[in-house]
């Protein structure tokens, strides 16, 4: 493999706290690496993009973020001068799909004409769900990166809109070659995975992270769990000896990417089982999480840590699935409201003060259940200073403890609000003063 790489364009905060965090998104955030002849995987930010060159031009899979767009183009001039003649997208996540305007440009500038888009049906779908979920989906991701409220798009013109899309495969014949699309559901209900058999190269988009499979955030859409399953084990039977992933570095060698695509499915397929086992056994949700065992070999795998995306977190996936919200507890059917909930606790341990002090003489044994209680002495006394600190002070800890990049994120937002809280309270103090 080669590689070129040119600067960033600019810092990027969600790049560096990403890469900080995720072993395999540790290389330069900047790159082009051939990982077979005349094909590239171009890193621009954290996003890696298929660039494909044939007879007659460049076949492009994916196009990253917007706010990489030029960074992009410069990546794919380093390698190539060929024409873009066709671009596939492998699912419509903004940092996949919208990053194409400045090749387009150029490609319109030189061709007179825009090149082939293609995705699978549900991509436009999911185009036309994010302009009707707009705040919430920037309030999301900023919260899980832990950045300020990000760009998200508002308008049709924001997305460059497929031309083509397929429903189950499709096979391109570009320059003489042939690429088959398939559609599978996994982190998406869109996803593409592409097969390009004269060069023995897949391009998989997030079907691969270099993680634990992102079965089940806990702030997004359902996943799907064992039809992602199902796709790992037809990608593994391809034969590949080089696979370009949505994030992280290519895996090459064909034993390697057979062995990860087999081990993602056994780890699946054993969150299925436990599931359904349990939920036909009638055992509680909690009961269900609680009880998940991993076999060792597969918790010992690399590629497989709970970096990004937790086991248990697809579990809870998987119980919403198959049964319901519910989570047995009868009195939380049609609950009283939270905050009347932890007056109610604050009043019976005699004031907020009680529940702080218990929780920072648990933290060293059960920094799980300290957390709980300090959340609900801030939740009884919103105004109180001293559980809004020690909810702060236990949640950095909780936060620097914890492997998982989402939760992190909504570990993170708890000291936010907790930090704001106290700086509101400070200063209500000093105008009363």
């Amino acid at each position: 493999m080669t590689a070129t790489s040119v600067p960033p364009t600019a810092p990027d905060r969600t790049r560096a706290t990403m890469g900080a965090l995720f072993d395999i998104w540790s290389e330069p955030a900047s790159r082009a690496i051939e990982v077979a002849p005349r094909a590239w995987s171009v890193c621009a930010g954290i996003v890696n993009v298929g660039v494909i060159e044939t007879d007659e031009g460049l076949v492009l899979i994916d196009a990253g973020l917007r706010q990489q767009g030029e960074e992009l183009r410069a990546l794919v001039r380093s390698v190539t001068s060929a024409p873009l003649h066709t671009v596939v997208f492998t699912h419509g996540h903004i940092d996949h799909a919208l990053g194409l305007g400045p090749l387009l440009e150029e490609t319109v500038e030189q061709t007179g004409s825009r090149p082939r888009v293609l995705a699978h049906r549900n991509v436009p779908a999911r185009f036309e769900r994010y302009l009707r979920t707009a705040g919430l989906n920037s309030s999301v991701n900023a919260r899980q990166s832990g950045g300020p409220a990000t760009w998200w798009p508002t308008g049709e013109r924001d997305f460059v809109w497929p031309d083509t899309v397929y429903d189950d495969r499709m096979t391109l014949r570009v320059g003489g070659e042939e690429i088959h699309l398939r559609h599978a559901k996994g982190e998406t209900d869109d996803a593409t995975w592409a097969w390009m058999p004269g060069r023995k190269l897949l391009a998989v988009g997030d079907l691969w992270l270099g993680v634990c499979p992102n079965a089940g955030n806990p702030q997004k859409v359902q996943r799907y769990a064992e039809e992602w399953a199902d796709a790992a084990e037809e990608m593994a039977a391809t034969g590949a000896e080089a696979m370009i992933p949505g994030h992280g570095m290519p895996v090459t060698g064909a034993a390697a990417v057979r062995e990860r695509w087999l081990d993602a499915a056994e780890l699946i397929r054993h969150l299925v089982d436990h599931t359904l086992a349990a939920l036909n056994a009638g055992r509680t949700h909690e009961q269900i999480v609680r009880s998940l065992e991993l076999p060792e070999h597969l918790a010992a795998k690399p590629y497989l840590q709970p970096y990004h995306d937790r086991p248990e977190f697809v579990v809870r996936n998987l119980i919403r699935r198959y049964g319901g919200w519910w989570d047995g507890r009868a009195a939380n059917l049609l609950p009283a409201a939270t905050g009347d909930q932890a007056r109610e606790l604050v009043t019976l341990a005699g004031g907020a003060g009680t529940l702080v002090d218990r929780a920072y003489r648990l933290a060293d044994t059960d920094l799980a259940l300290a957390c709980h209680l300090a959340e609900w002495a801030a939740l009884g006394e919103p105004d109180n200073p001293t559980a809004h600190r020690c909810l702060s002070e236990l949640f950095e800890r909780r936060y620097a403890a914890e492997p998982s990049f989402q939760a992190r994120g909504i570990f993170r937002d708890a000291i936010t609000r907790s930090q704001a809280a106290l700086d509101r309270l400070g200063a209500a103090e000093n105008t009363a003063t």
